[in-house]
């Protein structure tokens, strides 16, 4: 594959060559052979993940991995994802009621991954690693960033050990 950086504070992500890839002018987007553009970082990982072991055979348990990838952008990325930004980009001191809030909502968030987690399970949707791990993965391993402390959850503590193992 090949990498194209888009700045979004230059606004790359606002031009016409980008909206034609996503008009939603959002990042990622992964052109597929064939040309045509797939947004959306899950929508990406699903397709990707079609017949592999990352991701189950149609039934309740490819059902437990959406579930939990929908999880991740309606709660983990919306809110401690957002809170991460706002950290590391210095805007948390400019709105600290939002940074504030997406920060406690983010804690939320992953008290909800501990709470997922709590009943043994290797992975978030089973025993079986897959895309649903990944997508978690990428926002709740770096929570901290956002004041949100892990160490107060040895369930995903744990987890993200197990992730950091999975070969590839």
């Amino acid at each position: 594959f090949e990498r194209v950086t888009v700045d979004l504070f230059k606004g790359e992500t606002k031009s016409p060559e980008h909206l034609a890839r996503n008009p939603d002018g959002r990042v990622p987007v992964l052109e597929l052979d064939s040309g045509e553009m797939l947004p959306e970082s899950n929508a990406i990982l699903l397709h990707l993940a079609e017949g592999t072991p990352f991701l189950p055979p149609p039934g309740l348990a490819r059902t437990r991995v959406h579930q939990w990838m929908m999880f991740e952008q309606n709660q983990v990325e919306a809110n401690a994802a957002v809170a991460r930004f706002l950290a590391l980009t210095g805007r948390a001191q400019a709105a600290p009621d939002v940074f504030a809030d997406r920060r406690d909502r983010g804690r939320t968030a992953i008290e909800t991954v501990a709470r997922g987690l709590s009943d043994g399970r290797r992975f978030i949707a089973g025993d079986d690693y897959t895309v649903a791990d990944i997508a978690l993965y990428a926002y709740v391993h770096c929570a901290g960033d956002a004041g949100i402390e892990l160490l107060d959850h040895p369930g995903i503590l744990s987890w993200l050990e197990r992730v950091e193992g999975t070969p590839g």
